[in-house]
């Protein structure tokens, strides 16, 4: 194999906080991802720098690590198909995102059948998810000066950006001789209008205290952004679409014209859609009357990160949890428990909510409906729900494909968290010279094609076919 200049890249999430390391001028021509879950995630991925969109996923390595449990971590290892380690128990101590990172590294380095990386010097750059930053609108190089203003945003989002900041930390004195660049779930959405982003208080107060509507998961609906376009044939700036990232944490957002125009989270996020902890948007009052000690410090409050007694019941105590003790929303979705069948259409309700708004916000100008995040992937009971409760806006679902099992080629969807719903005129009616199948992202689908549910009016087609084929 002929030695060529290559990108590799490894995403690791602790708690939503996510990294990204890469390494050049490596020994491989094939696209590697990896994926590491131990409330932190690793994924990599390795492309040729001569053509690093260009890689066709059919011959690409995947290689995939998961963790569990904090007190007593299991790993589990994949290389490409085969399973390395299965919930294998590991002796050594990981307690805090230090720790798991430096056992990542340490198993990249230490791994002689994984070459991109065997040493610290091989990492040349190191980008860092971190959820809010503020008025940052593209990412950043970190500095002294970004690392201490990222210090200063983390009461906005105590669940993310604290834990960032730890791992950027120790990224900087275990990675001497690497760049480390933030990259913001708030910058896509410094597109937001005055009107949409201005919170109808005091505004010098507002402005002194940086007191408006942000927006999250902007790493997430960026993506989707190019990939609906990509898929449509049309010009990002000609793309206007209603995507929903569901998960534990929950949003919305309505992409007009290529941009973020509004979003369901605010100046946190833990405004909109309710989350397996988190509320959502509910009455500001009513956590006044809700406990007698909200304006108190949480115990978890730490010297330089400080967290109300409000914020924790908000963020850690309500959603799914608080009505059905679990946060698993399969089993949510699945049972015809009372407290479960509520804590289930609590969340249809407020999704709907935003469709609706979207839908009219965009003029029923609407090229497609996104559904992302692990509950838009994988809950096909939901995907169908919602989109029967919009019949009024003339979709309508197929309902056997929508309840088809993604497998194959769908587990990189899944790393992607995407699934798409898209027109169904572009089924019998691709654009001339674009291969239906092509446009999720080409690193990904480059040459692939699918099998879709086909919604009609606008709206569009879901991914769920396990059989690829070259295109």
């Amino acid at each position: 194999m002929d030695k060529l200049k290559c990108l590799a890249s490894i995403s690791i999430t602790f708690m939503s906080i996510s990294i990204s390391i890469y390494s050049l001028s490596l020994s491989s021509d094939i696209l590697t991802i990896l994926s590491l879950i131990f409330i932190l995630q690793t994924k990599i991925i390795m492309y040729p720098s001569s053509r690093p969109l260009e890689v066709n996923p059919q011959t690409a390595r995947r290689v995939s690590n998961r963790w569990t449990h904090i007190s007593s971590p299991t790993l589990k290892y994949t290389r490409d198909d085969t399973s390395i380690t299965k919930d294998q128990k590991l002796k050594e101590k990981i307690s805090t995102q230090k720790d798991a990172f430096q056992y990542i590294l340490n198993l990249l380095i230490n791994d002689p059948d994984f070459p991109p990386i065997t040493k610290v010097e091989d990492i040349a750059i190191a980008s860092h998810r971190v959820v809010h930053g503020g008025d940052y609108k593209a990412s950043k190089i970190i500095t002294n000066d970004t690392y201490h203003h990222l210090e200063t945003l983390s009461d906005l989002a105590p669940l993310h950006n604290a834990s960032a900041l730890a791992i950027i930390s120790h990224c900087i004195s275990a990675l001497p001789n690497t760049r480390n660049i933030a990259v913001f779930d708030s910058e896509f959405h410094a597109s937001l209008p005055p009107h949409i982003s201005t919170y109808p208080i005091d505004q010098e107060i507002a402005r002194k205290n940086g007191l408006r509507k942000y927006g999250f998961h902007g790493i997430s609906y960026a993506f989707i952004t190019r990939s609906v376009a990509g898929f449509l044939g049309k010009k990002e700036g000609d793309t206007n679409i209603i995507a929903l990232h569901l998960g534990s944490g929950a949003s919305a957002c309505v992409v007009k014209d290529g941009k973020s125009w509004d979003t369901s989270m605010g100046l946190t996020p833990l405004a909109g859609l309710p989350g397996a902890t988190r509320s959502g948007s509910l009455d500001p009052s009513l956590v006044f009357h809700y406990a007698t000690n909200v304006g108190k410090l949480s115990p978890s409050s730490t010297d330089s990160l400080h967290i109300s007694r409000a914020e924790e019941i908000l963020n850690k105590e309500s959603g799914w949890k608080s009505l059905t003790g679990t946060t698993n929303f399969g089993t949510i979705a699945s049972s015809s428990d009372p407290k479960m069948r509520l804590a289930f259409d609590i969340f249809v309700d407020r999704i709907l909510s935003y469709v609706g708004h979207y839908y009219v916000s965009l003029r029923g100008n609407v090229d497609a409906l996104v559904f992302a995040g692990g509950i838009g992937e994988k809950s096909d009971v939901l995907r169908k729900r919602v989109v029967d409760e919009v019949r009024c806006l003339g979709f309508e679902i197929d309902a056997e494909k929508n309840a088809q099992r993604m497998e194959g080629w769908c587990r990189i969807l899944r790393w992607l968290d995407i699934v798409l719903l898209m027109r169904s005129s572009l089924v019998n009616d691709c654009p001339v010279g674009y291969p239906c199948g092509i446009g999720m992202d080409r690193v990904v689908m480059n040459g692939m094609k699918q099998n879709y549910t086909v919604f009609r009016n606008g709206s569009l087609i879901i991914i769920s076919s396990s059989k690829n084929m070259a295109g």
